[in-house]
């Protein structure tokens, strides 16, 4: 697989409900159909900001194919496939169809807290698994364990088929650390929208975004403009989006971006306990500062 087609903007695509809580497939398409059309580089299914943990094996089957159908090879699709179990997480690889997709993302196990040992030990093997390259990814704020550069570098020297890490660790240090002292051809991704800028000035490639799914064209803009060296025009972009960054997060994801989506016609404002809409107090916020984009 060309690395460079995960260079760019993905989007850790939602995953809409209706008023009834089950998947609205409708708008799922024609949010794809958005995003696509609107400077998204790849797709992430089945991430975090999908809700996946509260979607039935039949449900993300059921999403896995539509998506894949849907995309039609317009863009690359990459499958957020991970757990707090190494041998679940290797059956799930070899159980599951994967053949519309270009890599996994896997998250560090959750909950458990492994050493940098049984991180190291939960990949190699997970690695060894996958008929896909793998991208690792790194979120202690949601996992309880923060995977060290030291880590992650011992992985992307040992696993042949590990070709980049998501870091949302919010540690510029520790991402600096991992782009100075990687392989050449090992990819570092902002996980965080947020410090999509700087960390493309230090040496990343991209990002996995949540505000992708609401405002492709202009945070796709921004990305290509980072990686073209052209900083104050991309600066421009990012600043304009600081307050919604924040707001987005301020009550969890994707709750944020399920209200801005609802904004803009796109979705119902519906989430899967235990997430719950964002507070009023939020919501009009969010409005306030889409206003402002008018």
């Amino acid at each position: 697989m060309g690395h460079a087609k995960l260079h760019g903007m993905g989007i850790a695509l939602i995953t809409p409900f209706k008023a009834d809580k089950s998947i609205d497939f409708k708008a799922l398409a024609t949010l794809i159909d958005y995003q696509i059309m609107n400077g998204a580089d790849y797709l992430v299914v089945l991430g975090t900001t999908a809700e996946t943990p509260t979607l039935t094996t039949e449900e993300r089957r059921e999403v896995r194919e539509f998506v894949a159908n849907r995309v039609n090879g317009r863009v690359p699709l990459v499958l957020g496939l991970g757990g707090n179990s190494t041998t679940a997480v290797v059956d799930e690889l070899k159980n599951t169809d994967l053949s519309s997709f270009c890599a996994i993302l896997s998250v560090t196990p959750y909950y458990n807290k492994p050493s940098q040992e049984g991180l190291f030990q939960h990949y190699k093997m997970i690695s060894e698994a996958s008929p896909r390259p793998i991208i690792l990814y790194n979120v202690p704020g949601r996992t309880g364990v923060n995977m060290t550069a030291e880590t992650t570098l011992r992985i992307a020297s040992t696993c042949e088929n590990v070709i980049a890490i998501k870091e949302a660790s919010g540690n510029m240090s520790q991402m600096d650390e991992i782009i100075k002292r990687k392989p050449s051809d090992f990819m570092v991704i902002s996980g965080d929208d947020g410090v999509t800028f700087p960390l493309i000035t230090l040496g990343a490639v991209g990002v996995i975004s949540v505000i992708g799914n609401a405002f492709p064209n202009e945070f796709s803009r921004m990305v290509r403009l980072a990686l073209e060296g052209r900083y104050d025009q991309a600066l421009q972009i990012h600043h304009r989006f600081t307050e919604l960054f924040n707001l987005l997060f301020v009550d969890g994801n994707p709750a944020g971006v399920k209200c801005v989506l609802n904004a803009m016609g796109f979705i119902e404002n519906e989430l899967r306990l235990p997430l719950v809409p964002t507070r009023i107090t939020t919501n009009d916020k969010i409005r306030r500062v889409l206003d402002s984009f008018k």
